[in-house]
């Protein structure tokens, strides 16, 4: 099963059972590094039809480990989409109002350009050739997917963690284009202690052997203990002390007494066994290298003078924010400083602090709260263009 699903893998890098559009060298794309990356592809699905005034586009930002397949089946895993509780029809995000737009981001291994892609000068996987790319690269490759679509403006722009990274640069960099914006459990800029949980990652990769200098694909390998280690580490930073102690405690895995050994004696270490190596199956360990460097690099207001107000000068853009009181890795401080660099700017925003001991993920789960939040803030946001018919 795991050898399908890494053949399945390999083959969406580069073919995706998704929609792709492909860039060819007639529009190139300048990345913040100062490279030029050409031709390059980008994978997407979409959910609902676009109404005749195009004015029911939702564009959902997906995570670090997430991809394209936000309300529809994984190809790899043949799981639900990452965010199917939340988007379909007569779902919070309903796609019989709202035509839903989710894009593999450019780094990410599941059809759009990528590591793990073909390079067309060599005929071979970039690996480590690829040119790192940034946040910001991610936005402008699906600003040019949006003009592909036909599409001016966009309803709203909505994303969790990294994805609500992609949500504060669109509406930073292209606020005419961004009628409301939904940043969740994410922030304006990565932190040191971030940092260092995403460098753990990546150390455990290229540690390792089977990793080849990032040409493990051209020699048949898979680094898969590095990249289980580094899920199992960022993993639980995605939970809280609570959480796992409510689901997992101390309890034993199938057994009645300690082993006095290594092997997996609790239920939290064969929980975390089994995540890390569930994860090695569907992602592309080059991927996770260059997506967690590309959060590590997101500074908003380093892009703008140190000053986080000046990112959002003279927007029209609807706001809101929403944190979860158990969440370490974006802490609601996080949220609560963009909120007040939104009000310097003179931005319309409300926010939500949703009580919850299930930590980062969160905004992955059937939280009421959040749906509540979201449903309210469209729906008053479609009422304020006067966009009864999406309201």
């Amino acid at each position: 099963m795991a050898a399908e699903r890494a053949h399945i893998a390999n083959n969406e890098a580069n073919e995706p059972s998704s929609k792709i559009v492909r860039f060819g060298t007639d529009m190139p794309l300048k990345l913040d590094s100062g490279k030029i990356l050409t031709p390059f592809q980008i994978a997407y699905q979409t959910y609902g039809e676009l109404n005749a005034a195009r004015s029911n586009a939702v564009l959902i930002c997906h995570a670090l480990t997430g991809d394209q397949h936000v309300a529809s089946d994984n190809p790899v895993t043949g799981k639900p989409g990452w965010w199917d509780v939340l988007i379909g029809p007569g779902k919070v995000i309903d796609t019989n109002r709202f035509f839903v737009i989710c894009s593999n981001v450019l780094g990410g291994c599941l059809g759009s350009t990528g590591p793990a892609t073909i390079n067309p000068e060599t005929g071979k996987p970039w690996g480590l050739d690829m040119p790192i790319v940034t946040i910001g690269d991610m936005v402008r490759a699906q600003v040019m997917l949006v003009d592909h679509l036909g599409i001016d403006r966009l309803f709203s722009v909505i994303g969790g963690s990294m994805g609500g990274m992609q949500v504060l640069q669109w509406a930073s960099s292209h606020p005419e284009r961004v009628h409301t914006a939904l940043p969740i459990a994410t922030g304006a800029r990565h932190s040191s202690q971030n940092i260092a949980f995403h460098e753990v990652g990546r150390q455990a990769v290229m540690a390792d052997p089977d990793w080849c200098g990032g040409r493990y694909i051209e020699a048949g390998k898979r680094p898969e203990k590095g990249l289980a280690v580094a899920r199992m580490a960022a993993h639980i930073t995605y939970l809280s002390e609570a959480a796992l102690h409510r689901k997992f405690g101390r309890n034993l895995q199938d057994r009645d007494a300690l082993t006095f050994g290594f092997d997996a004696d609790f239920q939290i270490e064969s929980y975390l066994r089994h995540q890390g190596m569930s994860f090695v199956d569907r992602f592309d360990a080059n991927s996770y290298l260059y997506m967690t460097r590309a959060m590590d690099y997101f500074d908003l207001a380093a892009d703008h003078g140190g000053r986080l107000a000046d990112a959002f000068r003279n927007t029209s853009t609807r706001f809101c924010l929403v944190s979860f009181t158990s969440d370490w890795l974006f802490p609601t401080e996080e949220s609560r400083s963009i909120v007040h660099a939104l009000n310097a700017a003179g931005a319309s925003v409300s926010f939500v602090e949703i009580e919850t001991d299930r930590g980062h993920d969160a905004f992955l789960l059937d939280e009421p709260g959040l749906f509540s939040a979201i449903d309210g803030f469209l729906r008053s946001a479609a009422r304020a263009r006067g966009l009864e018919e999406l309201a």
